[in-house]
């Protein structure tokens, strides 16, 4: 198998075109079959449509299938519609079933309707009963392909099944052990099964405390616990018995898909991160966000002006409005991040409490920093305000530090409690809730030392 850089990809891509151009089947077969399956999305993805069309005719259904399983749900969406329907119908029989759910849950509700009707009916079966789960949960990211056991059967046995299997399975890294009910009861390792005695029996072999999940497990609970004990597959149950396998390949588009609705909810860009989604459509989805904060917003306004007397006698606490905003939003956005993280790792109340405890003394150190540091290079600078200036500028600023690391630190916390994503306190809120609270420590310090700043 060819695996290509940059440079060779497309040689060997010009290769295949030229092939397909000059209509010669067997070089192209040869040629694209010696490349890694990830190369094979790529060249097809290079192709124009006339030369899929021709494609579509070297590549059969069933090598196709695992192609089209490897690829984006927006471009297997144009792919399918190229295909007449017989081979579409031919891939999708081919395919993993929890693929082909995935696929087909995207689609309107006929269009999923005519594909499964002409499936074969029982792998139409098992892919209706993936579409039933509820989304984001591991019935809904499981495969019903896999490997089951009986704890009385030898080794030998066991391997004799597996040549017979293993080519439908999705993995066989783990077989997973059942009694006469399909409840699972115990889990063989493949290495473990290979180096055992043939005549030796699967319950001699086995360890029967097999961690697995429900059906309606949180896809996030599950890829934590990939993280945690490092699985390539995980069982699921309902009613304690086996009903299919989450594998690692699944958790890697869970964990993307996670961390890409995270990131739009601290960025308050949820639903419009991707380059495909129009421009319209993208500011449907961030306006509430912008709104929202733009109400926060008159809120700041409202605090500069409700302190117009003081910038008025003393222009000179202008100029440090912006250092003020600006610190206090990173400074709350940087301890939202952490704790976001802590929560979305699922660390329990011990690691949590120890992360807050630092964040506040973060913040405290932070501020103190920052103060002694304006204290010394403000005078300098704005010599006429004198140290006065520095210091209110200085201890405003360690306040507003010390609060903003305490409210992004707290609110995601809070919001977790109620049951809510706490990636939903995302940064742009935090950050202008910090802003008007560090506005408000800001002028009052000045407004009360006022009259012994020199004019």
């Amino acid at each position: 198998m060819v695996k290509l850089d940059k440079q060779t990809f497309e040689e060997y891509t010009s290769q295949l075109v030229d092939a397909i151009t000059k209509q010669d089947m067997p070089l192209f077969r040869e040629l694209f079959f010696e490349l890694h399956p990830t190369d094979q999305i790529d060249v097809l993805n290079t192709l124009t449509k006339k030369q899929r069309s021709i494609f579509y005719k070297y590549v059969n259904p069933k090598e196709f299938a695992e192609i089209f399983q490897g690829l984006s749900l927006e471009t297997q969406t144009m792919y399918i519609g190229e295909l007449q329907q017989n081979y579409a119908i031919d891939v999708l029989n081919y395919m993993h079933d929890d693929d082909v759910a995935d696929f087909l849950g995207a689609l309107p509700e006929k269009t999923k309707e005519l594909y499964l009707n002409k499936m074969d009916k029982e792998d139409a079966q098992d892919v209706i009963q993936l579409l039933k789960f509820e989304e984001q949960t591991a019935g809904a990211i499981m495969t019903t392909e896999f490997v089951s056991i009986s704890s009385t059967e030898t080794v030998k046995h066991v391997l004799e099944q597996l040549r017979e299997e293993a080519p439908d399975a999705e993995t066989i890294y783990y077989l997973y052990v059942v009694d006469s009910n399909q409840k699972l009861v115990g889990v063989v390792s493949l290495r473990d099964l290979i180096i055992a005695p043939l005549d030796e029996q699967i319950e001699e072999v086995m360890l029967s405390r097999v961690k697995h999940v429900e059906t309606n497990t949180d896809q996030e609970e599950v890829a934590r616990i990939f993280k945690k004990y490092d699985f390539l597959a995980l069982p699921v149950t309902e009613s304690e018995k086996l009903v299919g396998i989450v594998t690692v390949d699944d958790i890697i588009d869970v964990l993307e898909e996670e961390t890409e609705e995270d990131f739009g909810e601290i960025s308050a860009v949820r639903g419009s991160l991707d380059t495909k989604v129009s421009a319209f459509s993208a500011a449907k989805k961030r306006s509430p966000w912008i709104i929202m904060l733009m109400f926060l917003g008159l809120i700041t306004a409202g605090v500069i002006g409700g302190f117009e007397e003081t910038l008025e006698e003393y222009i000179l606490l202008a100029v440090f409005i912006p250092l003020i905003m600006d610190s206090a939003g990173n400074t709350g956005t940087q301890a939202l991040a952490v704790v976001v993280r802590n929560l979305a790792l699922g660390n329990d109340r011990t690691s949590i409490g120890k992360m807050l405890k630092r964040e506040f003394g973060t913040g405290i150190m932070l501020g103190l920093i920052c103060a002694i540091t304006l204290l010394i290079l403000v005078p300098f600078i704005y010599p006429e305000g004198g140290l006065l200036l520095a210091g209110i500028v200085g201890v405003s600023l360690f306040f507003t530090l010390c609060f903003s690391t305490i409210v992004g630190a707290t609110v995601p916390l809070i919001i977790n409690k109620l049951k809510i994503d706490p990636a939903v306190a995302s940064g742009p809120f935090i950050t202008t809730i910090n802003d008007i609270m560090g506005l408000l420590i800001y002028f009052s310090i000045a407004t009360a030392l006022l009259d012994y700043l020199p004019k």
